[in-house]
């Protein structure tokens, strides 16, 4: 068997938007694995959720009640597939140093590590959908994306805002790329101050909750009583939270970064700094789509960013670390 220097691979898991219709379709007509998983998902939440992904219509996938199981069943039916043909090819898959998550991907991301089941996944990311969906009821929440705001003038942005409402920023996703979260009024307030600011391009998104701000303070409250419900066990490899990347080792620790990202930040360039300085080189994106992949690349440039979703491949899986060694 051949294999890969695994302390410097770390897998990363996408969240929310990933979502397309056909997802994970071609995998599961290829790979036994990968069907088993949208099999186990489907019986976990009693309906077909792979004909959703794979059938579509587009717009019933977009709510987050369904996008959420679907892009978590797809993640991890591309990570089943991919151990597969690892093994019939004969090499050892890689034990990465790091999981880490974007947003609901941290339970891709838990799933993956072994600290929570894959039915307890899906059901626990479409109760997620579900109160995200409530949270707030009567404050309206809106996000948009801010492209090529100086962060340095982040803190100015946020005090000057938050007067017309509550307002934070939601992900940090990449330099010059935020994503701020709160009451309509202040996010639409946002775009002319960001634009005064210096900001390229400031777009509201088309998504009705302000997901990681204050507004969901009913959500996380609702996902801490469903969570103290389910079995956890200790991630391995670690994962990172979102709001500080922070390591995350202990059943607890994880069962709490799931209460507390709903309302807090992500900070995607943290996370993916703190796994650079750790030594990671290699990082592999494991779900539909590649938006982390153009991410990483812009905050480690240096670093080798790959993509299970390859839409020139039949079944759309592309297979990392299959060359054999050279002479």
């Amino acid at each position: 068997m051949t294999t890969t220097d695994a302390a410097t691979i770390a897998f990363v898991f996408p969240g929310q938007g990933s979502q397309s219709v056909g997802m994970g379709q071609a995998l599961a007509a290829a790979s036994p694995a990968a069907a088993a998983v949208f099999e186990e998902a489907d019986a976990a939440l009693g309906e077909p959720l792979s004909r959703l992904a794979w059938d579509g219509p587009a717009a019933t996938l977009d709510l987050t009640l369904n996008a959420q199981p679907a892009i978590l069943a797809t993640s991890i039916a591309y990570l089943a597939a991919l151990r597969e043909r690892w093994a019939t090819l004969g090499i050892r898959a890689p034990e990465p140093a790091f999981a880490a998550g974007h947003s609901m991907g941290q339970y891709s991301a838990l799933v993956a590590a072994g600290s929570i089941s894959l039915a307890d996944g899906v059901r626990l990311v479409r109760e997620r959908g579900r109160q995200m969906q409530t949270s707030g009821a009567g404050r309206e929440g809106r996000m948009a994306a801010l492209i090529g705001l100086d962060e340095a003038h982040l803190p100015e942005l946020v005090a000057a805002v938050s007067a017309h409402g509550v307002f934070g920023i939601a992900n940090r996703n990449s330099p010059g790329q935020v994503v701020v979260s709160g009451e309509r009024a202040a996010v639409e307030a946002s775009l002319a101050i960001a634009r005064e600011l210096g900001a390229r391009r400031a777009v509201e998104l088309p998504v009705s909750v302000a997901a990681h701000s204050p507004l969901m303070a009913e959500a996380a409250a609702a996902m801490a009583g469903v969570l103290a419900g389910i079995t956890f066990h200790d991630p391995h490899p670690p994962l990172l939270a979102n709001a500080d990347a922070r390591p995350i080792t202990t059943a607890e620790a994880a069962r709490t970064e799931l209460v507390e990202h709903l309302t807090t930040g992500v900070d995607w360039v943290a996370v993916v700094e703190r796994m650079s300085a750790a030594g990671v080189t290699t990082f592999l994106e494991i779900g539909p789509g590649r938006v982390l992949a153009g991410l990483i690349k812009r905050i480690a440039p240096a670093a080798e960013v790959l993509a299970t979703d390859d839409p020139a491949a039949p079944d759309r899986l592309h297979v990392p670390f299959s060359d054999p060694p050279s002479a």
